[in-house]
């Protein structure tokens, strides 16, 4: 079962528009409304029921009672009776998400584009997969295509990324070969074709482009954008020897409606079946998923979570969803460029986490350490922390909850990044968990240290830092002079001082051990 939120974002505004939709149900099935009112038995609770044959006001109130009444998820209506006053009005009474489809897509269309969406939520079939029906299509696709143009044909998303090719691609130059190869198109093609406008018309148009043989030898492109709506799934490339006569242009551009539902339906079904993955992921963060390693698509174990992040100061949305949805999808195509086919990264608590194993190349904690340390020298904000290894996926959340502390204490300065690991740092963990186990007004208060701490900031801060450099480096006055920059004059003198305002016994270890759980305190905690 599928929210009806996943339904609506899976299908976009080129489909759905919701009407009314104050709540999330779960869809469980599609079904069509009879038009026979006793027929009461064919809407089932979790249902997303289809008004084919509503066309005014009084069926429409009357299919929404119908639907309350069984606790069907939603009823989908055409305009212009969805948007009907008294329509909406009651369904937001009965608190029954109401939603509208748009009148360029048949039923018919919609009842498949729904139906795959669902089937996919209910098995969580891998459809992001070129193995999945909805790649197959597709690729049937793009040979009915090429056999109208009488030229190979590629079908990319709007990213550029080929989701399809049809056969013939012998004929194909350097630039295709390598976009099929790599699945996207160079970045030196795009740029390319970039600098010829191609892009642009592609995103404000819908009439197809011809592109000439470049300079370098790269051959004619006939090029149709795919959309629906207005909206901008997608394109269809053909390699051509020369610019098509205009019945056979018009012929490949007429493909692009039918190839825009598949890609609709593509796009969907590979969303949900994403969605499905995170949530699958994230029970396994939190420890309650499930302890088989096929579920989640991951090699055999141990296993590590590892907290990711990358901060992004010009973000005009930090702390956000939306700013987590961008970091996903970058630390996604990061992964993906380096060769991580199936990243296994969501978001959790508000942190990103990758869930990697312990030995191996690719998607190992191996690998990701050293591919954060490649990141870090052009990216200084890149934070990559690893809890400790794990031999069950059911044990995941120890790990989860050492990995967000140590990125924690990453952030502060305490451990030394971008990239660390949990066994590497045990010790901060330690006194992080320790001092934070009483409010740090509490632990201050006990002893002399925190008078003297709250008018430290009128003399300049240096009785805190020279303290901790003497508790670092006892009866090493060289030592703690070069950690505070000074001369070992200025470190001896500074010590005078303190030693006159703190009324403690240095020498004494337990002494000192106090002291240093404060300092600790402070510097995690204030």
């Amino acid at each position: 079962m599928i929210g009806l939120r996943w339904v609506l974002d899976a299908l976009g505004p080129g489909l759905l528009d919701p009407v009314e939709v104050g709540t999330d149900p779960g869809v469980r099935d599609v079904v069509v409304a009879d038009p026979d009112p006793s027929d009461v038995d064919r809407i089932h609770p979790g249902d997303l029921v289809l008004g084919v044959a509503v066309h005014d006001v009084p069926a429409a109130l009357a299919v929404l009672e119908r639907c309350a009444d069984r606790g069907a998820a939603a009823l989908l209506l055409r305009p212009p009776v969805a948007r009907e006053a008294a329509v909406r009005a009651r369904a937001r009474e009965l608190r029954l998400p109401l939603v509208t489809a748009r009148r360029q897509v048949s039923w018919a269309q919609v009842v498949w584009l729904l139906r795959s969406l669902v089937d996919t939520g209910t098995v969580a079939a891998p459809a992001g997969s070129v193995d999945s029906p909805a790649f197959q299509d597709l690729f049937t696709l793009a040979d009915a295509a090429a056999a109208v143009i009488d030229a190979p044909v590629t079908i990319e998303d709007e990213f550029s990324r080929v989701l399809a090719y049809s056969k013939r691609q012998e004929q194909a130059d350097a630039a295709r070969l390598s976009t099929i190869v790599g699945r996207r198109v160079p970045a030196d093609v795009l740029r390319q074709f970039r600098s010829r406008g191609v892009f642009r018309r592609l995103g404000s148009g819908s009439e197809p482009i011809f592109v000439p043989e470049q300079p370098d030898g790269t051959m004619p492109r006939l090029i149709v954008p795919v959309r629906l709506s207005g909206q901008l799934l997608g394109s269809i490339w053909a390699l051509v020897p020369e610019r098509p006569p205009e019945e056979r242009v018009q012929a490949f551009a007429d493909t692009a409606s039918v190839v825009a539902l598949h890609l609709l339906r593509v796009r969907a079904a590979a969303d949900v079946a994403r969605r499905v993955a995170a949530d699958r992921l994230r029970a396994a963060l939190s420890g309650t998923g499930a302890d088989d390693p096929a579920d989640l698509a991951l090699p055999p174990g141990p296993y590590r979570a590892v907290a990711l992040d990358l901060a992004a100061p010009d973000d005009p949305h930090p702390g956000t969803p939306r700013h987590a949805d961008r970091l996903q999808a970058l630390w996604e195509s990061i992964g993906r460029s380096r060769g991580w086919r199936r990243p296994a990264i969501t978001e959790y608590e508000g942190r990103l986490y990758a869930v990697v194993t312990e030995h191996g190349d690719t998607g190992s904690w191996p690998w990701l350490a050293k591919l954060g340390t490649e990141l870090a020298r052009t990216e200084p904000d890149v934070r990559v922390a690893a809890g400790g290894p794990v031999d069950r996926l059911g044990e995941l959340h120890r790990s989860t909850v050492q990995a967000a502390a140590l990125l924690r204490l990453i952030d502060r300065g305490f451990v030394t990044g971008p990239v660390a690991a949990h066994e590497d740092s045990w010790a901060a963990a330690v006194l992080d968990l320790v001092t934070g186990a009483v409010p740090l007004g509490d632990l201050l208060a006990i002893g002399p240290l925190g008078a003297l701490l709250a008018t430290d900031d009128s003399r300049g801060g240096w009785y805190a830092e020279t303290l901790r450099a003497y508790l670092a480096h006892p009866g090493d006055p060289a030592a703690a002079s070069r950690q505070l920059h000074v001369h070992p004059n200025t470190f001896r003198y500074r010590m005078r001082r303190l030693r006159a305002a703190l009324p403690v016994d240095l020498d004494a270890p337990d002494v000192r051990l106090a002291l240093q759980i404060q300092l600790y305190a402070g510097r995690l905690h204030g």
